[in-house]
């Protein structure tokens, strides 16, 4: 580990969230964890480093404090860098980060915009193994029936980042 990653824990209303970035500033791992290195194992280990402790993270900070004040698309544009070892999960991730808040889609769906509507597994991996939470928004897709589904950071979690868009979504919350 050559690199130093700016990690940060910021306060939500569903518990704390850990990000950390690189030393571009760019979102390498988030979770919903009062522990950062804990999100160390989820990161490709061309992408880990030694963790250095932040208040403030900057953009990534004002992004995440936007987002929970009601501006839904505030973490759209921050920067997200994860690996995969493999072409499909580095699409679907990228394809993920376009399901739009209040929008949410189903396993299926989400396999079909990312271009492979008869891999629904591996639209669940992509999921699954996603670093980035909240970044990359995989708490937007769904099961085919409307539920939850799983979330790494627990299906509370997931059902409060749901209900925060939908309410701010129509409630003419800046979304688009």
């Amino acid at each position: 580990m050559n690199t130093t990653l700016d990690s940060t824990v910021i306060e939500t209303p569903t518990g704390p969230l850990s990000i950390l970035t690189g030393p571009d500033g760019v979102v390498r791992a988030a979770g919903f964890t009062a522990a950062p290195e804990g999100l160390l194992p989820l990161i490709h280990p061309s992408l880990r480093g030694d963790l250095r402790d932040r208040p403030d993270l900057g953009p990534v900070t004002v992004a995440v404090r936007s987002y929970l004040a009601g501006d839904l698309t505030a973490i759209d544009g921050v920067p997200v860098e994860q690996h995969s070892g493999g072409e499909f999960l580095s699409h679907a991730w990228r394809v993920l980060r376009e399901v739009k808040p209040g929008e949410p889609v189903t396993y299926t769906g989400f396999a079909g915009l990312a271009g492979r509507p008869a891999a629904v597994r591996a639209a669940a991996a992509a999921c699954a193994r996603n670093a980035a939470a909240l970044f990359v928004p995989c708490h937007r897709v769904l099961r085919i029936d409307g539920t939850l589904g799983g979330y790494r950071w627990g299906l509370d979690v997931k059902k409060w980042l749901l209900d925060h868009e939908r309410r701010d979504f129509t409630a003419g919350g800046a979304t688009r």
